[in-house]
């Protein structure tokens, strides 16, 4: 763009074309006040507050809606501007009730600091009083419109950033007031009580809903968010060394820009929950000649356990002891537990539940791509030239992506959704493929629609034959493979005409595709990453930071304790334990000797404590018994063990089986790295005070390692960085800044030039089930936007155990009328595995024969319809089984 001078306040300033006279002032440290501006917003004027005088003819404007422009010359603070400005604040407080004192917003009011610059004590004005009636319906946002100045902000943020469109402007005039349509309730409403209107407002017209607590944070400090992959930037407002109000942060950059979700934003009050761990305990037999779990001095805890999983590799050898470790604990946390683990006890069993919940696709990524596609940074999905989403139902799963798909959808970017059960992206998708009604297995059905996408993209020539022919191998098998697979599964006049539709849209252009991440969780999970690889492929789209193959990470740290090698076959740096010269660095590093066998998973960990081979169990950040399937079955096992030692933030069912329980601290009470779904590593510090005598997970791990009398010295979180970067290249820049990148694989792939080539991998034709299916319905198991995982830690938010609104199953509406349910009754939901019994709602988005059955709620409990058989690697399809469902 071309630069142009203008003057402000008698001083020369350069900027280019089409800049406001706002951003150019603010660029050169002048300030102009403003009340509904806001960088991540697009300019509106309507408070006036931003009004600058030209100083050639006079004239009055407001430098939000003004472009600079050449030799221009504008004033902004001269006795005529003042007095408009005072104007404005004195009526606007005039209609403002009085009670400021009272007021949640606090110090932190716009308003109130404006009218204090302007020196605003009194209105001298009649009172206006706008009274509005005070909402506070829902445990997450108070709404006391009395106090709007209606500035726009919500408005704006709800429909530009977060693109849900639930309020608007509402009447005219002195009524006008922002409203949800036809005055319905917020939870009547599309609001999905993200916060973003909350943390943009001014004033105290909208406010956090606080149960203990009123008035302003003390302080605040900057953190990542220890929920969802997309490690989104927090403000820790804190109090007596508490948190108690989350916002976004403004570091420049961030994931999340000015926007969270409903748990990042509402559900962090957990951190301060009745449930923590304050102190190390042991079990001890009691008064009673009962064992029973006392309080420990951390050198009697940690002794404990060092002494007697010492004890039990000596007496049973290495195979008899288990590591569980967390995608919730820090990178740094998880490279020293998996360390600790091979080094000083000899055995790979090491894993995580992150191996069955979003890990499972990650790896089968990286083997497709070489490692070339580490890198994907969310915000480069608004400039992507085409986006698929394939069953992924991003606004639950990691909602901070899913409206960079919103905004861009909005700005043109074609978008097409393939998926079984109509999604929230479905209303901005210009096609949506899915399975026609008749087919009895809607799952099973993607591959072949993707397959068919492929194909026709091909036939109109709108695939990128050059990456095809330079890159790629098996394209002319893998399209008599899938002309075959169509040929048993043809198209029905519906999928036939959405996917053309679709094939124009993508015709021509990389594409950003983005899988759900329990893409691996479901019965043809392997089938539809294989065909959603392929369709990257055919477009070209590996190898460039806006396409691709984007997965949305459900914990904070699922990259990460992959990356650092808390799976049972793999090491440090994601290197296979069958790699040999990558086991023998590693060997040279640590100074031993590894074993290229790999260990248990996690199926395999619970079956071997049953029989008795396993004998210790190391258990950190995990709830096993609230998220496994079959949780009597894993309670049963682990009362099998010998000794089990829990290291947890939370007094859960799991760690009441401990033999010594170690009281962790949560991510805002201690240091440590995120990787998150993008490849960005984050670093934090701690905020908040951890409770009682709580240590971070790595000062435990440290102290472990000492008490088995490791010689290296684990007493800072520096000490374990230094030695990640030595050991991992791929994070050589870990804790350099407060954020890095993970460094891609480009050695062995393609684009080095090196032979490689990316393979089209076949779908095998459908195979018709001879028999009916022993289950009439099959059950979905999946996550909405109010829990993560099991829900150990939002199930504890107090605002969340006042919201029990989407605890329903969700049936196809032609299956409640079939099963001769009433609205308002109850179901019995039954598998070969366990029984669960829930309301249900009507949902037409579902495919018959579907039943949608939400995690989190009820303690969890939709997990025992689910089997451990089903935990088996590569492809842990526990989310999807076969059940009845009975009428109560």
């Amino acid at each position: 763009m071309e630069s142009i001078a203008l003057t402000i306040n008698g001083r020369k300033v350069t900027c280019r074309t089409g800049d406001s006279l706002l951003s150019v002032a603010e660029k050169n440290g002048i300030f102009i006040p403003t009340l509904c501006n806001h960088p991540d917003l697009k300019p509106y004027g309507a408070c006036r507050m931003c009004l600058v005088e030209d100083e050639k003819s006079g004239r009055l404007m407001a430098a939000c809606v003004t472009p600079a422009a050449k030799d221009m010359a504008v004033l902004t603070d001269t006795e005529r501007i003042i007095s408009h400005r005072k104007n404005i604040v004195r009526l606007m407080i005039a209609e403002h009730p009085e009670s400021c004192i009272v007021c949640s917003k606090g110090n932190r009011c716009e308003l109130r600091a404006l009218a204090a610059r302007l020196g605003v004590a009194e209105t001298r004005l009649y009172p206006m009083p706008n009274y509005k009636p005070y909402e506070e319906l829902n445990p997450f946002i108070v709404r006391d419109l009395s106090k709007c100045i209606l500035c726009g902000k919500c408005i704006r943020a709800d429909h530009e950033l977060v693109a849900a469109g639930a309020i608007d402007y509402n009447d005219r005039g002195f009524p006008s007031r922002p409203a949800t349509l036809m005055e319905k309730p917020l939870e009547e409403s599309t609001c999905t009580f993200c916060g973003t209107c909350v943390s943009m407002c001014p004033t105290g017209a909208l406010s956090p809903k606080h149960a203990g607590y009123v008035g302003t944070p003390e302080k605040e400090k900057d953190s990542v968010c220890g929920f969802c992959g997309a490690g989104c930037s927090l403000a820790l407002g804190m109090a007596a060394q508490k948190v108690i109000e989350v916002n976004p942060s403004k570091v420049k950059g961030s994931v999340n820009g000015a926007t969270l979700c409903v748990r990042g934003h509402f559900t962090h009050d957990y951190l301060n929950c009745e449930d923590r761990l304050y102190e190390p305990m042991i079990r001890v037999r009691g008064e009673n000649g009962e064992p029973e779990l006392r309080a420990a001095d951390w050198s009697e805890a940690v002794s404990r356990a060092a002494e007697t999983l010492a004890g039990i590799k000596r007496t049973h050898g290495p195979g008899s002891i288990a590591f569980i470790g967390s995608p919730r604990c820090s990178v740094e946390e998880n490279y020293l537990f998996q360390k600790i683990a091979r080094v000083l006890f000899g055995t790979n069993n090491v894993t995580s539940t992150a191996t069955i919940n979003g890990q499972a696709l990650l790896r089968r990524m990286e083997e497709k791509t070489m490692g070339a596609a580490r890198i994907t940074p969310i915000a480069e999905l608004e400039k992507a030239e085409a986006i698929v989403t394939v069953n992924s139902d991003m606004g639950h799963a990691v909602p901070v992506a899913d409206y960079h798909v919103r905004r861009a959808a909005r700005a043109g970017t074609p978008l097409v959704t393939i998926d079984t059960a109509k999604t929230g992206l479905a209303p901005f998708a210009g096609a949506r493929i899915r399975p026609d009604n008749s087919t009895t297995d809607p799952e099973d059905r993607i591959p072949a629609l993707i397959s068919a996408l492929v194909l026709k993209i091909a036939d109109i020539n709108g695939h990128d034959s050059d990456f095809v022919s330079r890159f790629t191998s098996g394209w002319d098998s893998y399209k008599t493979a899938a002309k075959k697979l169509l040929a048993g599964q043809p198209l029905s006049p519906a999928e036939e005409n959405e996917i053309a539709r679709a094939a124009e849209m993508l015709a021509g252009r990389k594409t950003a595709i983005i899988l759900s991440p329990a893409t691996m969780e479901q019965r043809h999970g392997a089938r539809i990453a294989e065909a959603s690889f392929n369709l990257a492929l055919v477009s070209g789209s590996l190898g460039s930071r806006n396409a691709g193959i984007f997965i949305p990470s459900p914990e904070s740290n699922t990259a990460g304790a992959l990356d650092m090698g808390v799976v049972p076959d793999m090491l440090p740096g994601r290197i296979p334990l069958s790699d040999q010269d990558g086991r023998e660095q590693l060997e040279r590093f640590w100074n031993t000797k590894l074993s290229p066998d790999p260990g248990l998973d996690l199926s395999a960990i619970i079956e071997a404590a049953e029989s008795g081979h396993l004998k210790g169990l190391y258990i950190m950040g995990e709830n096993l018994l609230r998220f496994l399937p079959e949780p009597d079955r894993v309670e049963a096992a682990l009362k099998n063990l010998d000794f089990i030692v829990v290291q947890d933030i939370i007094d859960t069912r799991t760690a009441r089986l401990a033999d010594v329980v170690l009281p962790a601290a949560a991510f805002a009470e201690k240091s440590g790295s995120f990787t998150n779904m993008e490849g960005r590593i984050q670093s934090f510090t701690p905020v908040a005070a951890a409770p009682g005598r709580a240590l971070a997970d790595w000062r435990i791990l440290g102290l472990l390692a000492q008490k088995m009398g490791y010689p290296e010295q684990y007493a800072t979180i520096e000490k374990i960085r230094q030695e990640i970067r030595k050991t991992i290249p791929m994070y050589a820049a870990l804790g350099n800044q407060r954020q890095e990148w993970v460094k891609n694989s480009e050695k062995d792939t393609p684009f080095a030039g090196n032979g490689a080539r990316f393979e089209f991998g076949p779908i095998e034709p459908h195979k018709p089930a001879d028999t009916k299916p022993e289950k009439p319905f099959t059950a979905v198991l999946g996550s909405l936007r109010w829990h993560i995982g099991g829900g150990t830690r939002t199930a504890r938010s107090s605002r969340m155990k006042k919201w029990n609104r989407d605890s329903h199953a969700r049936l196809c509406p032609s299956d409640i009328v079939a099963l001769g349910l009433e609205e308002g009754g109850r179901i019995r939901i039954v598998s070969d595995h366990g029984s669960i019994e829930r309301s249900f709602i009507a949902d037409s988005g579902l495919t018959s024969g579907r039943v949608f059955v939400p995690l989190g709620f009820h303690e969890n409990d939709a997990v025992s319809l689910a089997g451990l058989k089903d935990l088996k690697p590569p492809a842990p399809a526990w989310r999807t089984c076969g059940v009845e469902i009975e009428k109560i």
